[in-house]
């Protein structure tokens, strides 16, 4: 039996990192308000947050859910019906849950659950993370109780009297680095004589940044810079193969972060994509940043998240296809400015939220408040 005066909320969505970190934040912000909420996440069979959310203390129901496919035509067959099966099995699961109210933050999961909470009439928040709405966030956004947004001028996509300014959701533990700068250098074995790079590819790694620090090895060790490369668990065994003694003086390769706090702290710059869940860290963090927005990704949104940066002189952007020849060496000469890097720094440090999580928390209680139906 479900407690009378408990509030259920159901939260879906995932993919990478970029959607499960800040919905496992929004999920810890609800529990410090309301500690007796029953929540419950929705995700995609075989994607990240199958693991994350169990290991973050919640329980989580998959859909047999999968993106369009750029690259294969056959796996685009079977879409239309994994997606109706996925609504159907949303609905079941909001049947049995009875939420009184679900959120969405983008990511496989989150478009057949958000549909399925309309179709039953279940009031339903989007979480934006983009500053460009993809299709479906906007065909949801238009019966949604609120959007939470990050960038400006959203009222593009939603109608501007649902739109609620909140930011992204950030994981503040990682972004706590005051001073941890030494800590962060003697945690990765490093110098505090010489400056140092960061290059974040995201928790699957990005292939563009890995195969622009190999063809910049040479440089990077004349310009005496050290670099902390995290390259992602595909490529870590090929690139650690490829390193040999002199390039490890300089260069400290990883699959993953598993202190992101101290690489954010001992990193001097920081070089990444440009996915709005990383761009709220970097902000959060107010380190010098280069962003290189993924070409992959729906409507092109890394690009313009970066762009949104750029425009208030809080970032730098290299596009994708120049990289390559242009990243290490853009960001070598950056470490020797040092009056363009405090700019970049104050004018990032303006644009973060540090308290987005609760923001959307206490809207998503008022909302389920109002719409308590036991």
């Amino acid at each position: 039996m479900k407690a009378e005066n408990q509030k259920r909320i159901i939260i879906s969505g995932g993919g990478t990192g970029g959607h499960i970190f800040p919905a496992i934040a929004i999920a810890n912000a609800i529990v410090r308000l309301e500690p007796s909420a029953d929540i419950l996440f929705v995700g995609a069979l075989g994607r990240m947050e199958m693991e994350k959310v169990p290991a973050a203390g919640y329980r989580i129901i998959g859909l047999n859910i999968q993106g369009f496919q750029r690259r294969s035509i056959i796996k685009n067959l079977l879409l239309p019906f994994k997606i109706l099966k996925s609504i159907l099995k949303a609905k079941a699961i909001l049947r049995n849950f009875r939420p009184h109210v679900a959120i969405g933050v983008g990511g496989y999961a989150s478009g057949p659950l958000l549909i399925a909470a309309r179709q039953e009439q279940i009031p339903y928040l989007v979480q934006e993370q983009n500053s460009y709405a993809g299709r479906t966030n906007k065909y949801l956004g238009e019966r949604a109780e609120k959007v939470c947004v990050a960038f400006d001028d959203m009222d593009l996509f939603f109608p501007s009297e649902k739109i609620l300014f909140t930011g992204n959701p950030i994981r503040k533990e990682v972004v706590e680095i005051a001073g941890k700068k030494e800590a962060g250098l003697a945690y990765h074995g490093l110098s505090v004589n010489k400056k140092t790079l960061l290059i974040t590819g995201g928790s699957l790694g990005a292939q563009t940044l890995n195969e622009s620090v190999m063809m910049a090895l040479d440089k990077i060790m004349e310009a005496e810079v050290q670099v902390i490369w995290q390259c992602g668990s595909y490529y870590f065994e090929a690139y650690n193969r490829q390193l040999n003694d002199e390039y490890r003086k300089y260069i400290i390769l990883t699959p993953f972060l598993q202190k992101m706090d101290m690489a954010y702290a001992a990193a001097d710059i920081i070089i990444s994509r440009a996915g709005a869940g990383t761009i709220a860290e970097l902000c959060a963090v107010a380190k010098p940043m280069i962003l290189v927005p993924s070409p992959n990704v729906a409507e092109d949104h890394q690009t313009r998240n970066a762009e949104a940066l750029v425009n208030k002189n809080a970032a730098l952007l290299v596009k994708d296809h120049e990289a390559k020849e242009r990243l290490i060496e853009q960001a070598i000469v950056l470490l020797e400015n040092s009056i363009q890097c405090d700019e970049l720094s104050r004018n990032s440090k303006k644009l973060a939220i540090l308290n987005a999580d609760e923001l959307i928390a206490h809207e998503v209680l008022a909302i389920a408040e109002t719409h308590r139906v036991n």
